[in-house]
């Protein structure tokens, strides 16, 4: 087996694997040699068919897997003995493959490009701002006051008083599509919030300024994409008596409401949601360091970058923010999206920065546990409610969905690595400054 170099342009390699026949023909023995205990044919007992029958029988047969193991094989031995990892998967070819016949050896191209030479990151050359910020009295009382509203209950507004958007009408309805009532449209004592969006778009702007004892007839048009075929797309008519109009109060902001979200006091409750909010702002002062992080280490080192990777990353950039920028469009039905040069910019930060930091994982042996990706479909799983167990068994199957888990859960652990290693200087900051810093974000 012989591997002759052909190309050597930068981070471009070119070899000729060239696979001898008399090399094929050991392959095709060894299989034929692996599965002869289990054969068996007319006339022969099971295990002791002869190999001139076994050849003549399946020799053609196994020849394929003959041929990709021994190219398998070769490649293989080339990486291990050049050090070349490839930037993606190697482009193989088989030369005379139209013109092959058994008993010539087998060549193959082989075309690539390998992964730079990633210099070292000296960490401690690092300097981070770590912001802090603590939960004030005011937030945790904004938190509170919030809480109270989403546990409010309503009451009965005097007599004659319109409905206003957050007012709750209790109302019987009755719909119709032409002329014809139509099942499942009505209803009695329905308590409806205003401007809650629960019903058809439109129907509850019609009883802004309703009062209780007010017959009001709404028109509607069900939405195309409406659940019921039979009434998609239709207009209909709702007849509608308003028996009563309710104001929201906000509950009061004791023990009781402490005990209605599971503490058993106030003071308990201010000292769960202090902790939440701090929660909350150590994971938004860390997006803020990680950022700073990512910006100092792309000014710190300098490589080639394998021009297909740098490519296939402008290209997902160029498409993912055209899909952005028209999110009704949901497939891939459109024409070509072309990369820009700012598209290119940004491919270019994110492959130095995504190789420097699984080079520094690499060399630092960071793995990802198995519970800590059992927690990551777990977490994944949750946004497909009954159907926990199908994306469980599609991930299993689905290398590529295994690894799009697994990145970010090494690359914070990468990142937490160097943080360590960083001089990181504490900042105490106020919310609204912490806000400012994750909004700027976004604009970078």
């Amino acid at each position: 087996m012989q591997v002759t170099e052909t190309l050597k342009d930068g981070l471009k390699r070119g070899y000729t694997i060239t696979v001898t026949a008399a090399e094929l023909d050991a392959k095709v023995t060894e299989k034929l040699l692996e599965a002869q205990p289990e054969v068996e044919i007319k006339g022969f007992r099971k295990g002791k068919v002869p190999m001139a029958m076994l050849r003549k029988t399946f020799g053609q047969r196994v020849m394929g897997d003959a041929m990709q193991d021994a190219i398998d094989g070769a490649m293989k031995g080339h990486f291990d003995a050049s050090g070349d990892r490839p930037a993606m998967q190697p482009k193989v070819e088989m030369k005379n493959g139209e013109t092959w016949k058994e008993g010539q050896d087998v060549v193959v191209e082989m075309t690539y490009e390998a992964l730079p030479e990633i210099p070292d990151v000296d960490v401690s050359k690092v300097k981070l701002e770590k912001l802090v910020v603590k939960a004030e009295d005011k937030a945790v009382t904004e938190a509170l006051e919030n809480l109270a509203k989403s546990a409010q209950n309503f009451e009965e507004k005097k007599k004659g008083t319109k409905a206003k958007d957050g007012d709750q009408v209790v109302i019987d309805f009755k719909g119709s599509v032409d002329g014809d009532y139509f099942e499942g449209g009505s209803g009695e004592d329905y308590p409806l919030v205003l401007g809650s969006k629960s019903f058809i778009p439109g129907f509850e702007d019609q009883l802004v300024g309703a009062k209780a004892g007010d017959e009001v007839k709404v028109e509607v048009t069900f939405p195309e994409s409406y659940g019921a075929s039979h009434l998609a797309g239709k207009a209909a008519v709702f007849e509608c008596t308003v028996k009563a109009v309710k104001g929201a109060k906000a509950a009061e902001i004791d023990d009781e409401l402490a005990k209605k979200f599971g503490a058993e006091s106030l003071e308990a409750l201010k000292g769960q949601i202090a902790e939440r909010l701090e929660a909350e702002y150590v994971g938004a002062a860390r997006a803020v360091m990680k950022r700073a992080l990512l910006d100092q280490l792309d000014g710190l080192v300098k490589f080639d970058l394998p021009p297909t990777l740098v490519e296939a990353e402008a290209h997902q950039i160029a498409h993912q923010l055209w899909h952005d920028e028209n999110p009704d469009h949901h497939g891939h039905d459109h024409g070509s999206i072309e990369a820009t040069d700012e598209h290119k910019k940004l491919a270019e930060r994110r492959v130095r920065l995504g190789l420097l930091l699984a080079e520094v994982g690499r060399k630092e042996k960071v793995e990802v546990s198995d519970a800590e990706m059992t927690q990551a479909v777990l977490n994944q799983a949750r946004q497909y409610p009954g159907q926990e167990r199908a994306f469980f068994e599609y991930v299993q199957k689905n290398p590529q969905m295994q690894q799009q888990l697994r990145a970010p859960i090494f690359e914070d652990k990468v990142v937490d690595l160097i943080f360590a290693g960083a001089k990181v200087t504490e900042k105490e900051v106020s919310k609204d400054k912490l806000q400012k810093a994750v909004e700027a974000l976004d604009e970078m």
